[in-house]
């Protein structure tokens, strides 16, 4: 009887030392009740290298490159529709050759530096987007949030971290001592659109980047809406139906609505008469 007893003991002690034993090469090693303490999911914005999941310095390394934000592969984007671009008096798009979501992703050919940023405002006139009541309202809604704070929620360049104390309205103001661009000037109202995408995309002075906040579609919509603020300055349109401001700025997507329907037209009076 003590002999099975001793067996079982030097068993128990046996299982004991092996379930301790550290993890290596195909084992991953037990742990008693982890509690979740160590998840063995990717965590967004984790450095932790997960010790007691991960079995060399290689997968170390593999899970601690793949928890930081990583870009897509130069030259290339994500699969889907790439957008849209202008084309004469119509807005095309480019769908693939399998039916996917719109990304809103556009490869832009310009780099961060003087010399491209005045290439830019050269050579990006005319905006992508027809005007819309839809995207006007998208563009202020986004444009208060990333712009207002220091162009203003008029564009004037008086947002709330550069104007003064109000105490009649309780308006705090702010300190910021550099001073925001006036947008609705006569600088920035005969700037091209891309002044104020290449902006957009990388920032200037004490002006942060937006590429990785706004989306394509969104960068056009917020200069759709300054330019309308622009427009409302000057006592003139920039709206779906009419762009009293600069045609070049903006298509009214009513005028689009026009040149589609003519062609229309034209395209019947053109065909033959079937036989009846």
């Amino acid at each position: 009887m003590k002999t099975i007893k001793h067996i079982i003991l030097i068993f128990a002690i046996a299982l004991a030392i092996q379930a301790c034993s550290p993890s290596g090469g195909n084992n991953t090693g037990t742990e008693y009740m982890p509690d979740m303490a160590h998840p063995i999911s990717y965590e967004a914005n984790a450095y932790d290298a997960y010790d007691y999941h991960t079995w060399d310095e290689q997968s170390i390394f593999t899970r601690k490159y793949l928890t930081n934000k990583m870009l897509p592969v130069k030259g290339t984007v994500p699969r889907g529709y790439a957008g849209v671009h202008f084309t004469g008096n119509a807005v095309s798009d480019h769908p693939n050759a399998m039916s996917v979501p719109m990304n809103g992703k556009v490869p832009y050919y310009y780099a961060d530096t003087p010399e491209d940023r005045l290439r830019a405002t050269a050579e990006i006139t005319a905006n992508p987007f027809p005007i819309t009541t839809a995207g006007l309202e998208r563009g202020k809604e986004l444009y208060n949030i990333f712009c207002g704070i220091c162009h203003g929620e008029k564009g004037d360049g008086l947002g709330y971290l550069v104007r003064e104390a109000n105490p009649a309205t309780g308006d705090a103001g702010g300190k910021y001592p550099a001073a925001p661009a006036n947008l609705i000037n006569d600088e920035f109202t005969a700037a091209s659109n891309g002044r104020f995408y290449h902006a957009i995309m990388y920032g200037l002075n004490v002006m942060g980047a937006y590429k990785d906040k706004m989306s394509y579609e969104e960068r056009w919509q917020v200069i759709h809406y300054i330019r309308s603020l622009q427009a409302g300055s000057k006592q003139l349109k920039y709206d779906e139906t009419a762009n009293t401001l600069n045609q070049q700025f903006g298509t009214p997507a009513a005028q689009l609505k026009q040149v589609s329907m003519s062609n229309a037209v034209t395209d019947d009076a053109a065909a033959p008469a079937q036989a009846q």
